[in-house]
């Protein structure tokens, strides 16, 4: 075999073994629901990533359903395992269609955000909105958690991340609640923004 060829390979391992990986904490806006993967918004930015040559390697580690009480029973075998730069934390949705209780879902979410920063890694939170079938006082406590935690951890959240997408029917599938491919884009290019800083 050509040196030059092995040296290829050799670089092509190394670069691979070095990627410093970003786990994605997610439900099924995250998982890809009623989409293909590739679609996904995490799939795209991934080749938002690669093409900037970051360096960066995302997990998915999103599950359909989840709420912030999955992700905090999940977080410390994920951490073990992916050992993650940053931890992206996409939950509360489910919590909030089932009415659960915004201040539990705030301390879940706090517990998995200081389990990830214990282990070193830097934390983002993405923001959910939810209908309004509970009203409008449990609608805002349920949204402030994530500026609150923000705030208080000291952490980057992007707002809203269905924002103009949510009442577009365009862009939503036929149950109004998840986003189809032609959203994937901008979901992606608006968490894009925000990582960014994270990154360097």
């Amino acid at each position: 075999m050509p040196k030059f060829l092995i040296a290829a390979i050799i670089s092509l391992i190394s670069m691979t073994t070095m990627a410093k990986p970003i786990v994605v904490l997610g439900d099924s806006i995250s998982a890809g629901y009623g989409i293909e993967v590739d679609q996904g918004w995490v799939a795209l930015l991934q080749k938002k990533l690669d093409k900037s040559k970051t360096g960066y390697k995302i997990i998915n580690e999103s599950i359909s359903g989840d709420t912030s009480a999955g992700g905090l029973a999940r977080i410390d075998r994920i951490l073990a395992a992916q050992k993650p730069a940053i931890v992206i934390i996409e939950l509360g949705a489910n919590d909030g269609l089932r009415g659960l209780p915004p201040q539990q879902m705030k301390k879940n979410l706090a517990g998995i955000a200081h389990h990830a920063q214990k282990a070193g890694a830097k934390v983002m939170f993405l923001a959910m909105k939810i209908p309004p079938n509970y009203g409008k006082r449990y609608v805002d406590m349920f949204y402030n958690v994530y500026p609150q935690l923000a705030t208080e951890l000291n952490v980057p959240f992007v707002p809203f991340i269905l924002e103009d997408l949510a009442l577009n029917k365009d862009m939503m599938q036929a149950d109004g609640l998840h986003p189809n491919a032609k959203a994937q884009p901008f979901i992606a290019g608006k968490v894009e923004s925000y990582l960014l800083p994270l990154l360097k």
